[in-house]
């Protein structure tokens, strides 16, 4: 991802100053784990900016459309990623005044006093991806045997002899009203 550079104007260091910012990001590729997800459509952001005194407090949302492979048949799996973008930056100076606060829970401003937004979007993008993306609910996945795609239908395979029994048959008829 491109970094999203904003450069915080003097008024916002302010105590109790307020910004709004928006904009769309170009199309780009996020790798969350073993699974890289594709947002074809730009994405929107919006952020607010606030000054809590001697912090700038920002929140805002992420929105696009991202597709990946569904983990059980490799089809195309899209869907709506709505996120929460947020982010606490001291003002330089500040930092001697936080004694209750943990020092992962905030980022220093950089002397440059430019914020970039690209790691706040990412981060919020990577937080509502699925652990297991699907194309679907229902998905049957592939054949272990003949690598079928079974949502189009069943193979010619049959289920090995020496297979195993499945320990829930014992279930199939139970009702669980």
């Amino acid at each position: 991802m491109q970094p999203i550079p904003i450069h915080i104007p003097k008024d916002l260091f302010e105590a109790a100053a307020y910004r709004h910012y928006e904009a769309d990001m170009p199309p780009f590729r996020l790798s969350a784990g073993v699974d890289e997800y594709r947002f074809a459509e730009p994405l929107r952001w919006q952020a607010d900016i606030t000054n809590t005194g001697g912090a700038l407090l920002v929140t805002g949302t992420v929105e696009g459309r991202a597709a990946t492979a569904c983990a059980r048949c490799l089809e195309e799996a899209a869907f709506d990623v709505v996120g929460e973008i947020e982010g606490y930056f001291l003002i330089s100076g500040a930092e001697a005044e936080l004694d209750d606060i943990e020092e992962d829970e905030f980022d220093v401003l950089p002397e440059s006093e430019v914020l970039d937004m690209a790691p706040l979007i990412e981060a919020a993008l990577v937080l509502e991806m699925p652990l297991v993306p699907l194309c679907d609910e229902e998905c049957k996945g592939l054949c272990p045997r003949c690598g079928q795609n079974r949502n189009e239908g069943e193979c010619a395979c049959e289920a090995p002899e020496d297979a195993a029994p499945n320990p829930f048959a014992a279930l199939e008829g139970y009702r669980f009203d």
